[in-house]
């Protein structure tokens, strides 16, 4: 059953308008019927007694010789017909002197009122009567005509109460449904700043001046706060997104600069002396080119975050993915890495960015697999998109964390992770920025042989081809 608390406000006030109306009606239709029900039995035992008593003033019994009892009832028939009535002259003893056709036992008189089966029988002395022992007048009617005139009265209040309750539900409805409505345009404009999160909207103002409108204007006060305190944090994350892409750009130059006189160090050194200063100087170079890799990497992400966009021409992501991997080959130890597919993938993008993406996810699999493991690489192109898989065998993501290894800063997405890997934890963070900037999607999904396959899609549509019949880049490049 419905919990009342879960209904529409509208509902429960128009309810609450019936219920109201309902025990008003029903208090009102029990007196009403109480009152006219005794009415009504009033009225016809008041008829009934006046008919006999009528009677027995007008009628006289006498004894006539050779004739034996004699009834007169001068208006016998004015009485009886109209109302199916029936009537008896009995003595005392109960003897019938007289009766009318068809009249019933009414038994021995009594006199006064008193119901007798479903009849209501009147009987009273005869005033004028000439015979020895005491006559009565019985006078009889059936009760029938007032019981079904009571059952009526009854069914028409009834009817009343229904219809009132329904009607007072129809009313409530309607009367709620219209004073609803100020907080019904309140609740759209609400959820449709709320799906856009655009608190520039305002709040549309009742015409009234009542609660609601106190209410659109308070809420219409918070929107206009809520949007000044969301421009003015905009404002500082752009400025700080700026501030770590200069900062990034201006870290590069000294970083070069220190790893070019530390490897011009290193090549310096005489060969027979190497011992603690060449493990010196390689410990500074190593840590030199890892901050030079992290560097870049903010970099990248700085641009992104700030709207700072590479420039754009057509490629093949299937060219960029073959570079990525001669770069990795090299560096991936005992790893099997294998170009299981690779089909011509042309769309509109930043070579340098891609390039980037692809030797991530390749890195990736390498440093989170045991030695040994397989990788394979597929590139295709379909539905207008551009494919690139990495699949590996390894032990795969635990479940759950599928969307938290592509945050910033998340090193490790299980127990096969290598120790001492050396990785920044933006590795699959530059991954989804750089699908992402790109109009594309990237996620993860346990691969047949139950380690991660990470899965790229970017649009490719047909690039345009110029006038000279050679394609035209596919955008314009942006300057930083």
């Amino acid at each position: 059953m419905l919990s009342v608390r879960r209904l529409p406000v509208r509902w429960r006030l128009a309810i609450t308008s019936a219920i109201l109306t309902l025990v008003i009606l029903i208090a009102f239709a029990v007196i009403v019927g109480r009152l006219a029900t005794q009415r009504l039995r009033s009225d016809f035992s008041a008829e009934t007694r006046s008919a006999a008593s009528t009677l027995a003033i007008e009628s006289h019994v006498g004894y006539a010789p050779g004739s034996g009892v004699i009834v007169e009832h001068p208006i016998l028939d004015s009485l009886v017909l109209p109302n199916r009535a029936s009537v008896r002259f009995v003595t005392e003893a109960g003897t019938v002197l007289a009766r009318t056709r068809n009249a019933p036992q009414l038994g021995p008189p009594r006199q006064g009122l008193h119901h007798y089966g479903e009849l209501q029988v009147a009987a009273l002395p005869v005033l004028e009567s000439s015979l020895g022992p005491e006559t009565f007048v019985q006078y009889a009617r059936s009760t029938e005509s007032l019981e079904a005139t009571i059952h009526r009265l009854w069914l028409f209040l009834a009817f009343g109460v229904i219809g009132g309750t329904a009607l007072a539900t129809l009313a409530g409805l309607a009367i709620a449904g219209r004073a609803m409505r100020p907080i019904s345009s309140l609740t759209a404009t609400a959820r449709e700043i709320a799906s856009t999160g655009d608190p520039s909207q305002r709040m549309p103002e009742p015409q009234t001046e009542d609660e609601i409108a106190e209410l659109a204007r308070t809420l219409d006060e918070m929107l206009r706060s809520l949007d000044a305190s969301k421009a003015e944090t905009q404002r500082a994350m752009q400025r700080q997104r700026e501030l770590v892409a200069d900062a990034s750009h201006e870290l590069r130059t000294p970083l070069t600069s220190v790893l070019a006189n530390l490897e011009l160090l290193e090549s310096a050194l005489d060969p027979s002396r190497q011992g603690e200063e060449s493990e010196i100087v390689g410990s500074a170079l190593r840590s030199s080119r890892r901050m030079s890799r992290l560097v870049s990497d903010l970099l990248l992400l700085a641009r992104v975050d700030s709207g700072r966009l590479g420039g754009r021409s057509v490629c093949d992501l299937a060219a960029i993915v073959k570079d990525a991997l001669a770069e990795i080959g090299p560096v991936a130890g005992e790893h099997s890495i294998r170009l299981l597919r690779s089909e011509p993938a042309r769309l509109s993008c930043n070579a340098d960015e891609l390039h980037q993406l692809a030797r991530n996810l390749l890195e990736n699999a390498v440093r989170h697999t045991p030695a040994g493991s397989a990788i394979e690489v597929s590139v295709w192109s379909e539905n207008g998109l551009a494919v690139l898989e990495v699949a590996d065998d390894g032990p795969g993501i635990p479940d759950g964390l599928e969307e938290d290894v592509f945050g910033r800063f998340v090193r490790g997405a299980g127990p096969a992770d290598i120790a001492g890997s050396g990785g920044t934890g933006l590795g699959l963070a530059i991954v989804r920025t750089v699908a992402e900037s790109h109009g594309g999607s990237v996620g993860v999904e346990r691969s047949q042989s139950g380690g991660a396959r990470f899965r790229v899609e970017l649009p490719a549509p047909e690039p345009q081809a110029s006038s000279d019949g050679a394609e035209a880049p596919m955008g314009s490049p942006a300057s930083f």
